[in-house]
């Protein structure tokens, strides 16, 4: 899997999220592509991300002129303009932008964005800009709750080097300040019939159970402790 700082990411609008977006991505060693039609925010941001371009987002010139096909993740940041949203995710699909998140804010929005290419459509304000961003840069985190400023509970994937051995072995509170809350296992059952039917169980664990290739720990910790897991 690609590392942050090998992954390039454009993002189109800098309200207060799309401007989050660029912070956080930018303060954990992305680079980042900003795109604004406003001089001001361009200003605003432009040394904090690789490259700040002013720009129409439906400008589709200007899309060729940046050569996208290099980026990794398009991020369709723009608010209350649902012809600029729509436009400008259909021109960063067609500049070869990999995987694009787009944000609506109406359900026939969310539609549209999604029959033209989007591979993800969000509809949130600029408190979840930062959760966005995580989920982009650490796929293994499946999701983040921010329990105060240096603390969070996350879901993550379990890594590889975690499967057949039990939470003593792992020791993750010593090791990296982690503490193990439950654990998510899938289980599949055969009925009479002879049919399969897969059930989510919901495991409070213990030091002796032994981890499973596709189970999903429920953790607790600081978030940069958090944030290590994506290297193990």
């Amino acid at each position: 899997m690609a590392k942050i700082k090998d992954l390039v990411f454009t993002v189109v609008g800098l309200g207060a999220f799309g401007m989050k977006v660029c912070q956080v991505i930018s303060e954990r060693g992305g680079k980042v592509i900003a795109i604004d039609a406003s001089e001001e925010r361009i200003n605003r941001v432009k040394n904090l991300v690789t490259q700040a371009v002013i720009m129409d987002a439906t400008d589709e010139e200007g899309y060729k002129r940046l050569s996208l096909e290099d980026s990794d993740v398009g991020v369709v940041a723009i608010g209350d303009n649902v012809e600029g949203s729509i436009l400008a995710t259909a021109l960063l699909k067609k500049a070869g932008v990999r995987y694009l998140v787009a944000r609506a804010i109406t359900p026939v929005h969310r539609q549209v964005l999604s029959q033209i290419g989007a591979d993800e459509v969000i509809n949130i304000e600029e408190d979840m800009g930062e959760q966005l961003a995580v989920k982009l840069i650490a796929p293994q985190i499946l999701d983040l709750i921010p329990i105060s400023e240096r603390i969070s509970m996350a879901e993550i994937y379990c890594p590889r080097d975690f499967v057949d051995k039990t939470l003593a072995d792992l020791d993750l509170r010593g090791r990296v300040r982690l503490n193990v809350v439950a654990i998510k296992r899938d289980s599949v059952e055969v009925d009479e019939l002879g049919n399969p039917h897969s059930s989510e169980e919901l495991i409070f664990p213990q030091a002796e159970v032994v981890l499973k290739t596709n189970d999903i720990l429920m953790v607790v910790g600081f978030n940069e402790d958090i944030e290590t897991v994506k290297n193990l």
